[in-house]
């Protein structure tokens, strides 16, 4: 299909401004295409496996990510001092901040990702959904970014409840508010606006129909410079709490292939239309009837990316770094087969009774592995949790011939999967495996949250 293990040629020297297992996961692939890597890491992470793993490893500031991991001059002085060619910004972070990669592109440093134009584009909600549109992506009904309450009321209006208020700068679920009628509406407009500024910085909201139960759907893109742009397939993401992803499996055991196709042919027109370069993830989410609307583009790699790469033996962080070098894809959309099925486990440092952040130190660590099993991580034994940071740990990604074999295999892998010293998702991933609606595939984005989820 394509030629293994390529060199790198224009950008060898690359600052990975990450941390965990996205940090350790670049390196790796860098050091794999012939490059050099420089690790950046905070003062709460002196103790963190992907500066050792790492060719070079520079401090650039305090344990709280403002000071560190979002200090975009701190960084920009790291890029300097190592005299590093390109920047890996993984996900989370500045990964999708468009003011970092215009200074990236104005000091000649390679954004290993789309521009900073693109970045403005499907960074904003209000704005990606106006590029679908002229891409003829089906949308969900929705309002342009709204003036006032007034302006709110006549679009909600037209649209009719339930509907969605949404930030504009949002992502990952967070600045979203369900509002039923009317009344509600003119209760949490100011709130949502006011949860817009203080999480995002932008105020700015618009209003979407709320779909029930639906499934979360995204297609993995690869672009590059040249204006060839391929899908490979579909992930699905609907086992959620609060809007946060926690299981992933590929393919979706609800599309049907004619679905599949339209979908892919849909995520492709998007990203042309905001010409997208690099890795991208076009989200979708399909109501009961298999309609699907788009909701965001991702331009960056996502957590739940390995699934996507078992299934079809695709590099894709590798891929990310050589297009960012300028090589153009030697992957034609018809080479794009699925071989196997794929589930993601998300072992989150969380108590699985109720998903709240259990940190410490890890006494005891034992990694499954086996026929069919992969897993992502940082973590060793003695490793200290920082509190400052995301929760997760590893992803254990598990496969087999079809999804039963997965599923079996999945529930072994967990079974193996031993941290000890701190709590983590793995009996609530073992719970899934035995849900009912997960093993029949009808699951939506509400099976954690109506069945599972205990309020704190």
């Amino acid at each position: 299909m394509e030629k293994r293990n390529p060199q790198l040629r224009n950008i060898k020297r690359i600052l990975v401004a990450n941390r965990g297992e996205i940090a350790v996961r670049a390196i790796r692939a860098i050091r794999e295409l012939g490059g050099e890597s420089i690790a950046i890491y905070s003062e709460g992470d002196k103790n963190s496996i992907h500066k050792d793993l790492a060719d070079f490893s520079i401090c650039v500031g305090g344990a709280n990510p403002k000071e560190s991991y979002l200090n975009i001059p701190s960084i920009l002085s790291a890029v300097e001092v190592s005299l590093a060619d390109a920047v890996y910004p993984g996900y989370g972070f500045l990964a999708e901040n468009p003011t970092f990669a215009a200074l990236c592109e104005r000091s000649n440093i390679t954004f290993v990702g789309p521009s900073s134009k693109t970045l403005e584009i499907v960074g904003d909600k209000a704005k990606a959904r106006e590029a679908a549109i002229r891409a003829n992506v089906p949308v969900i009904p929705g309002s342009p970014p709204v003036k006032d309450l007034d302006d709110a009321i006549q679009n909600a209006r037209k649209i009719g409840y339930p509907l969605l208020i949404k930030a504009s700068a949002g992502g990952g679920g967070r600045g979203m508010r369900i509002v039923n009628n009317e009344r509600e509406l003119i209760k949490l407009l100011p709130i949502a606006e006011r949860e817009a500024e203080g999480n995002f910085g932008d105020p700015t909201v618009y209003l979407e129909k709320y779909i029930k139960n639906p499934k979360h759907i995204e297609i993995q893109i690869l672009a590059d410079k040249y204006g060839n742009i391929i899908h490979l397939g579909e992930r699905e993401c609907s086992i959620q709490r609060r809007h946060q992803k926690i299981i992933e499996e590929a393919p979706s055991p609800f599309l049907t292939d004619d679905i599949r196709e339209e979908m892919g042919k849909a995520a492709v027109r998007f990203a042309k239309e905001v010409d997208f370069v690099g890795a991208g993830t076009v989200e979708f989410i399909v109501d009961e009837n298999k309609n699907f609307y788009f909701i965001e583009m991702n331009g960056r790699i996502q957590v739940e990316h390995p699934i996507t790469e078992i299934i079809t033996g695709i590099d894709i962080v590798s891929w990310q770094l050589r297009i960012a070098d300028g090589q153009p894809l030697t992957i034609k959309q018809e080479d794009i087969k699925q071989k196997f099925h794929a589930i993601e486990f998300r072992i989150n440092a969380e108590d699985p009774e109720n998903f709240v952040p259990n940190i410490g130190k890890i006494k005891r660590v034992y990694i499954p592995g086996g026929f069919g099993v992969r897993v992502d991580t940082h973590i060793y034994c003695g490793y200290e949790i920082p509190p400052y940071y995301d929760s997760l740990l590893a992803k254990l990604i598990v496969y087999g011939e079809n999804r039963e074999e997965a599923i079996i295999r999945g529930k072994r892998a967990l079974k193996e999967f031993i941290v000890e010293g701190v709590k983590t998702l793995r009996d609530f991933h073992l719970k899934i495996l035995e849900d009912e609606e997960f093993l029949n595939g009808s699951y939506t984005t509400n099976l954690v949250d109506k069945n599972y989820l205990r309020e704190t």
